[in-house]
Formats: structure tokens, sequence, C-alpha cells
């Protein structure tokens, strides 16, 4: 029998496989008055916003780690202390560092070329600016280190620390609340 002589059970199991099957890691998110979220990539700058001085934030990892069972997670970072390849060690995400002079077209680069519709991004720098701006979703933190206001000025939530950050797409009723019109 071929495939267009099976019935209708089949088709539907057939359709299912096609659309879903392929899709990977997904959280779906309805916010009223601006509509669906579909995000498939969380990425993360790496000084200021998950580390300070160079040095991961205490439980940062684990709510990463977390996220990336849902989200394909990137940390983005011009290493500026130099230790943040020992630092991530243990985190499932890819790591990618930058050129320290173009880093703000870089990160823009890189969200573009993931699909800036499905991606959500969190930083605190004046190079994060445009990828935050370019993503589904742009979560600005302020941390202990401060932000730029001109990443606070395209982010479309702002947050007091990173786990702040991360809890929202742990818990998306959260931004539910903050984001609906």
């Amino acid at each position: 029998m071929s495939i267009l002589e099976g019935n209708g059970q089949e088709w539907v199991e057939l359709l299912f496989l096609f659309f879903f099957e392929g899709v990977g890691k997904v959280i779906n998110i309805e916010i009223p008055g601006r509509g669906m979220l579909l995000l498939e990539y969380l990425v993360l700058d790496f000084n200021g916003t998950i580390a300070q001085d160079g040095k991961l934030l205490p439980g940062v990892k684990e709510k990463i780690n977390s996220l990336s069972q849902s989200l394909e997670t990137y940390i983005l970072t011009a290493d500026t202390f130099g230790k943040c390849r020992e630092e991530c060690l243990g985190i499932n995400a890819q790591l990618k560092v930058l050129d320290r002079a173009s880093g703000t077209s870089e990160k823009e680069d890189f969200i573009v070329s993931l699909g800036a519709k499905t991606v959500v991004t969190v930083g605190n720098g004046s190079n994060d600016c445009m990828m935050l701006a370019k993503s589904a979703l742009g979560i600005g933190v302020i941390g202990n280190e401060g932000a730029s206001m001109k990443a606070l000025s395209q982010a479309d939530v702002v947050v007091k620390d990173i786990h702040d950050a991360l809890d929202l797409l742990i818990k998306p009723q959260r931004l539910v609340a903050t984001l609906r019109e």
C-alpha cells in the first residue's frame, strides 16, 4: 500500500511527524495584544550579564542548563577577562568568542543568522543594544556592573539581575503580565 492509500489516522500521524518531529526545542508564549512568541534560541551576553568580573555568577549555570532543555543556548562574549571558556565548563550552551573591535555588529549578525524572530536575548552593555533590538524578545539586565542606557532602551523588558531574566523564561506567565498591551 502506498502512502497515498493510507487511512485518515495515518495521514494525521504523518503530518504530525512532518510538522513537529523536527521542530526541536521551543518555548511558546502568547502575549495578549502582541501575539505569539515562538522562541527557539536563547542568546546570553557573558560579562556583566551572567558573569561579574569574568566570574560566572552563583546559580546561573543551573538555570541555563535547565533552560537549555527548552531552548538552544548560546553565550556570546569578547572575553574581556580571558576566563570565559573555563567559567562556562559544564554549561549546556555553545560559546562564541567575538572580535573585540566589532562586538555590536557581530552580535547583531549572529541573531539575524539564527532567525531573529525566534531568539530571546539577554544583555547589559552598549554592544548588546542591536541584538536586544533585533531579537523577538530582548531582556536587559542591570546587575552589579550596571547597564548601558543604549541597551536598556532597546530591551523589551528590563530586570535587576540575571536570575530575574532567566526566571522570566522558566515562568513565562511573568512575561505575559509585563508585556500584555
